[in-house]
């Protein structure tokens, strides 16, 4: 894939999700200002018993209190944003509603639920002729697949969906779909696709002056140098750079992921004492967030660091078995391979297998006809 610069990397970043009268705020804005806006606007368009102001104004309530880890105010939020949409006969402001509660759904790991709302959501925004909200609800399908390692199935629709976003010039859309596609290269072992297409999107987003984009882009680029080339002074400089923004934008989930990495990069380089500090520190901030994927890899990351600091082989089998049950349970497909390999690695294994199970989660190929068949739709 190239790097020519389009009218994509030349556009700036917008934030669509926060519209009518919070239309002006960026997607920079720290969250905590885009709450009070949101809440302080919120009560204005109730006073004037403007119901599709409502909905647009809910909806950003709902996305500041997701990424600020505040799950049951943002479920709350999303849900009073879609009854108001309804109310209204908004099947625009639906969509973006129930973007909103699949989006939270996924943070949450509730895939299967992800994937109905985010169907619904493409659904009813095409519908409703909002070619934007279509095209978030698709790539958050995407996206729900790729988190649970279904790279067959979403591999072509993040391909698609970055073709769609340089098209449309949307730089936002564009930065999230190449970070898509370089996750999914480095973790099947193609670090140099996968470096490549990290420093495009970190370019693009700080081009577009996408601070989000920017520092997610910075941590695949610190993972990758760290990973592929043992570059450890390096990896850390860049998620310092990456957690400042983090701060600036009291960005939670992406805060708590930093310092996941920064605890992998540590690993890496044998500094255990130190790597263990951060995963637990991790680990306590993505339960604070209600997290499950965040909490169970931090998990996974505490218990090889305490293994190699000295922890009894079999503690470290048992939590082994235990991490693999979460993973299992919110749906990750290529858990059992990554706890497998950790208790290989720490020379601890076989895990004792568990009866325990949670309910089936589907895969993204039950989306893939859908998005495939839709992404015309965007055009």
């Amino acid at each position: 894939m190239g790097s020519q610069v389009s009218g994509t990397e030349r556009a700036k970043a917008s934030a669509p999700e926060y519209q009518g009268a919070l239309g002006s705020l960026s997607v920079n804005s720290s969250l905590p200002e885009v709450l009070a806006r949101g809440v302080e606007e919120l009560r204005a368009a109730e006073q004037a018993g403007d119901r599709r102001e409502v909905a647009r104004c809910g909806l950003a309530v709902a996305e500041a209190n997701r990424r600020l880890g505040r799950i049951e105010e943002a479920d709350r939020a999303w849900k009073a944003s879609y009854r108001a949409a309804r109310a209204a006969g908004h099947e625009g402001a639906m969509a973006w509603a129930l973007w909103s509660g699949g989006t939270l759904a996924r943070q949450r790991g509730s895939f299967a639920l992800a994937y109905r709302l985010l169907r619904l959501a493409a659904e009813m925004g095409k519908r409703g002729g909002d070619v934007v909200v279509r095209g978030y609800s698709l790539a958050g399908l995407a996206e729900t697949g790729r988190i649970q390692g279904d790279y067959e199935a979403v591999g072509r629709l993040h391909e698609q969906l970055l073709a769609e976003a340089r098209r449309r010039g949307e730089a936002r859309h564009t930065v999230w779909a190449l970070e898509g596609i370089a996750q999914m290269h480095r973790n099947t072992g193609a670090y140099d696709k996968a470096l490549t297409l990290f420093e495009e999107a970190a370019e693009t987003a700080l081009r577009a002056e996408d601070r989000r984009g920017w520092a997610w882009a910075l941590r695949g680029v610190a993972d990758v140098v760290s990973v592929r080339d043992g570059e450890v002074e390096r990896a850390l400089s860049l998620l310092s750079q990456a957690e400042e923004a983090c701060r600036e934008m009291r960005l939670s989930s992406a805060l708590a992921y930093n310092h996941k990495m920064r605890g992998n990069v540590l690993y890496r380089a044998g500094r255990y004492a130190e790597a263990r500090d951060l995963y637990a520190r991790a680990l306590e901030e993505f339960r604070e967030i209600e997290e499950p994927r965040g909490t169970a890899l931090s998990r996974l990351g505490l218990v090889k660091a305490r293994a190699r600091l000295g922890r009894d082989a079999a503690r470290s089998t048992a939590e082994l078995a235990e991490v693999r049950l979460m993973l299992d349970r919110i749906g990750l497909r290529h858990a059992r391979e990554m706890v497998e390999k950790a208790a290989a690695e720490l020379g601890v294994g076989p895990l004792p297998d568990s009866a325990e199970g949670g309910d089936p989660v589907p895969s993204a190929g039950g989306a893939e006809a859908l998005l495939t068949a839709d992404v015309e739709g965007l055009r």
